[in-house]
This record gives C-alpha cells, sequence and structure tokens, in this order.
C-alpha cells in the first residue's frame, strides 16, 4: 500500500528538544530550574514539543521518582503551549511498561522508546517490545532507531509490522540509512523526525516532519525557520540555514552531547548544572570549543 502525504505528517511538531535535566550544585534534581529551561526552550527556542529523560536527560542516572517528578513541573511550567514526550524505553520490556503508564498519570502527551539496548534481542522481540509498550498506555509511541547505542537497528521489516499499532505513529532516526526509511515513509503513515541534528535537511527533503535535536537547546529557533524554509519550497533559504548552523549541529557532539549542553546553557546563566557521574563535566578547553563552533554558526554563548 502507497500513501500519498502530501506535506509531512507530524503529531508532535517540526523542532523537538531532547532536553537536559538540570541539577542544583549538589547534584540533586533541580524542579524549579527544569520549568525555566522548558519555559525558555518553548517561548525562545521556539519548541513544539521536549523530550524528557531521554539519554540526553541522564536517564540512566535518574530515579524514578525524579522522572515523574519531571514530566509534572514541565508540563506545569509549558501548560498547553508544547507537547511532553516521556523517554520510557529501557532494555526490560516490563519495566518500560511501568515507567510508560508513569508517565502517562504523571501527564506526558507521548513516549519515546529507544530499541531494548544491550540484550541484542532478534527483531521479533523487538517488535513485541514495542508493541507491548504501546498497548500499555493510550499515548502516542515515537520509537527510537539507534544502532550505535542500542548495538542492533529497528529492520524495515519490522517498522512496516509495527507501523499498524494504531499508538506507534513516530520514529526518531539515527541510523541514517535514507534509502531504507524512504520505503517505511512510501508504505506507512509513520511520521518521521531526525535524531541528528545535522541531517536536518537531507531527512525533509524524503519527506520527514522535522527533527529531534540537541544543539536546538541554542539555534532551535534558526532550525524552525530551516525547517519552514524548506516546507515553503525555498530550498536555497533552508540550505543556506544548515551551511549556517553546521559548525554547532556538529560540534555539540564533540563529546557526550549532555557534557556540552549542559556547558552551554551554564555560559548562558540558565539552568542546568552538572552532569552525573560515569558523565563528567566539560573542561575549560571543550567549553571554549563550544564557544567558537556556537560563534561559527552565529550563536554567541553570554549570559
Amino acid at each position: 500500500m502507497t500513501h500519498d502525504h502530501g506535506a509531512a505528517r507530524r503529531p508532535f511538531g517540526r523542532v523537538i528538544t531532547a532536553m537536559v535535566t538540570p541539577f542544583r550544585p549538589d547534584g540533586s534534581l533541580d524542579a524549579d530550574g527544569a520549568q525555566t529551561l522548558a519555559a525558555h526552550l518553548v517561548d525562545v527556542q521556539r519548541n513544539d514539543a521536549l523530550v524528557l529523560s531521554g539519554t540526553g536527560g541522564e536517564s540512566p542516572t535518574t530515579t524514578e521518582a525524579e522522572k515523574e517528578t519531571l514530566i509534572r513541573v514541565v508540563r506545569e511550567a509549558v501548560g498547553d503551549r508544547a507537547q511532553i514526550i516521556a523517554g520510557v524505553g529501557t532494555n526490560d520490556t516490563a519495566h518500560t511498561v511501568e515507567l510508560a503508564r508513569a508517565a502517562e498519570k504523571a501527564g506526558a502527551n507521548g513516549l519515546l522508546v529507544v530499541t531494548p539496548y544491550y540484550n541484542r534481542p532478534p527483531q521479533s522481540g523487538v517488535a513485541r517490545h514495542f508493541s507491548t509498550v504501546a498497548d500499555a498506555t493510550g499515548l502516542p509511541v515515537m520509537l527510537y532507531d539507534i544502532p550505535h547505542r542500542a548495538g542492533i537497528p529497528i529492520a524495515t521489516e519490522t517498522l512496516l509490522r509495527v507501523a499498524e499499532h494504531p499508538n506507534i505513529v513516530a520514529v526518531k532516526d539515527a541510523k541514517g540509512d535514507l534509502a531504507a526509511t524512504s520505503e517505511v515513509l512510501a508504505r506507512t503513515d509513520l511520521a518521521y523526525y531526525s535524531g541528528e541534528d545535522a541531517a536536518t535537511l537531507p531527512w525533509l527533503s524524503i519527506g520527514a516532519a522535522g527533527v529531534v535535536g540537541t544543539s536546538t537547546h541554542f539555534v532551535g529557533a534558526q532550525t524552525l525557520e530551516l525547517i519552514t524554509a524548506f516546507e515553503r519550497g525555498d530550498v536555497a533559504g533552508a540550505l543556506r540555514l544548515h551551511r549556517q548552523l553546521l559548525p554547532i549541529y556538529t560540534g555539540i557532539f564533540r563529546t557526550a552531547g549532555t557534557i556540552l549542553v549542559k556547558a552551554g546553557l551554564n555560559a548562558q546563566g540558565l539552568p542546568a548544572g552538572p552532569v552525573r557521574s560515569p558523565l563528567v563535566d566539560a573542561t575549560e578547553d571543550e567549553t571554549a570549543q563550544l564557544r567558537a563552533d556556537c560563534l561559527a554558526a552565529g550563536v554567541e554563548l553570554a549570559a
């Protein structure tokens, strides 16, 4: 079955940031800071949605209570101005179901569910994992296909199969296989979001809806401009913005994105605080390099 979408479907809007989780200097959750940062991302950086407790939000090192608190306080801060997508994916289906139900109860609008990592299930297990989690709540689900972290891809056949589930509506893609994704887009109603900031423009060209970004903590508004330019047919304008933003799109990943995002936000006087072990805070040299990357993209990291 071929699907003719015309414009891309975008169940979660165009620009989504995988928000870092602010901590206080002592390493505890900074709930007030999370509210301030979320409001900044929505109102200044023009995000349509925020992913909370993704890998970038240090979900491996936050407790279930912290994850629920985060959803509740951010919902309070952004109201209905943006959607909240809760990262609930683990490599244990039963635990993921528990997290999904808790996120729904706390007020999330959607779920981000990563491929079960490290234990390398067969594709039949991957499909069952996603379907079981999607059955557990009434929320729309975005799958996260990231083979270099998970150890396995979500195969095209698996994506075609799980796309039939009414709650599975989108994919965050960090696999980078344009031909395979083109096939999935042609044969399903799944909405695709680039999971690599620098791949946003090429992804749009095959029908993607937008990006789940990291650098969008700093250039969300410009990234929205890029997407809007492309959608209105101004490909040259979109390409100009892509090239302008490339230094930050790639520079934010010189070390773990979370480390540099927190360094940049701290430099801007926005709430971020330290990272939790096993991550380590950015060095002075790394922060200086981030300032240079931002400057090259036309953004000044100043308070």
